[in-house]
């Protein structure tokens, strides 16, 4: 257990990793911060009330002001408008890539030894606005993205199939849009290749709609974006890092000639602990893996342009 998380953003993903993170009792205080003025407060508090009864002693508290947030061991950073029907993760750019920088200047100043995870869309990039502003080494600077489209992913075979999830194990890279590159060749049913049990018609659909899978939900929904699933995935890689577990997961990680790229961050398997980003696992790619991941890393890197 850490001594304080704080989440930034008290909207629907932010307020839903608080509550887990207090469920899972990840740290002993738990800190939502957010411009707005009671709604952070009320939310907090709200989830503290639940505590009697979920069982958890994580004090809950909500902020309008970074002084609560003092010393935070970690920060999952939420803050930013949420995408609306017919609008990609880059027409967020410039609004998002200003507050996201707000924040990590806040993040510097207040916290300065803090792991930070980025969810903020889009993600890649906003990730790279917060190593950017904090100067943190990148070891401390992860984006949460593969750990949502994985779990899409896992979460399309199972309907297909009609199978458990929990024997799903499969494996997204790149970046978090629609250039990311779920790796057929990486996923198996309880060790049974996906090759073995779907045809490849079937496979390249469930592939489709893995690298679609927010915006179908933004398209139903009509009116916001996911919530339930990108907070869960956040909250999977700060346990990963409180409990110092070792995780594989697919993070949005610095790279620094990982698969013969650099200089951005791009969605890789990832060694979680303590100390946050703890090593960065290259896999054998075929050849049409690897010349996708060069597409998503190319469309990542044309999005960073649009920043200067």
């Amino acid at each position: 257990m850490l001594n304080k998380i704080t989440v930034v953003g008290a909207g629907n993903v932010g307020a839903t990793a608080a509550q887990l993170l207090g469920l899972k009792e990840l740290a002993r205080q738990i800190v939502m911060v957010d411009i707005a003025e009671g709604i952070p407060q009320g939310k907090a508090l709200d989830q503290w009330e639940s505590a009697p009864i979920e069982g958890f002693d994580s004090r809950v508290i909500g902020t309008n002001g970074y002084e609560e947030t003092a010393g935070s061991d970690l920060f999952i950073v939420t803050a930013g408008i949420a995408r609306k029907p017919g609008m990609s993760r880059e027409d967020l750019l410039k609004t998002n890539a200003n507050i996201v920088r707000q924040v990590s200047e806040q993040i510097r100043e207040t916290s300065p030894n803090a792991i930070v995870i980025v969810v903020s869309n889009p993600l890649d990039v906003m990730a790279y606005v917060c190593k950017e502003t904090t100067g943190f080494p990148r070891e401390r600077v992860i984006g949460m993205a593969g750990v949502l489209d994985t779990a899409r992913y896992r979460s399309f075979i199972a309907m297909e199939l009609d199978v458990s999830v929990e024997d799903i194990q499969a494996l997204v890279l790149g970046g978090h849009g629609d250039t990311m590159v779920p790796l057929a060749s990486y996923t198996n049913v309880g060790g049974i290749p996906l090759t073995q049990l779907l045809s490849q018609d079937r496979i390249d659909a469930l592939v489709e709609r893995t690298r679609h899978g927010g915006a179908e939900i933004v398209g139903l929904l009509k009116t916001g974006s996911a919530y339930y699933a990108p907070a869960a995935a956040a909250v999977q890689m700060a346990e990963a890092i409180v409990k110092d577990k070792k995780r594989i997961l697919p993070c949005s990680a610095w790279l620094q000639g990982e698969y013969g790229l650099e200089g951005l961050f791009l969605g890789v398997p990832c060694k979680l602990g303590r100390n946050g980003l703890e090593q960065v696992i290259e896999v054998e790619l075929t050849e049409d893996e690897r010349a996708a991941l060069g597409r998503s890393a190319d469309a990542v890197k044309e999005t960073m342009a649009l920043l200067t």
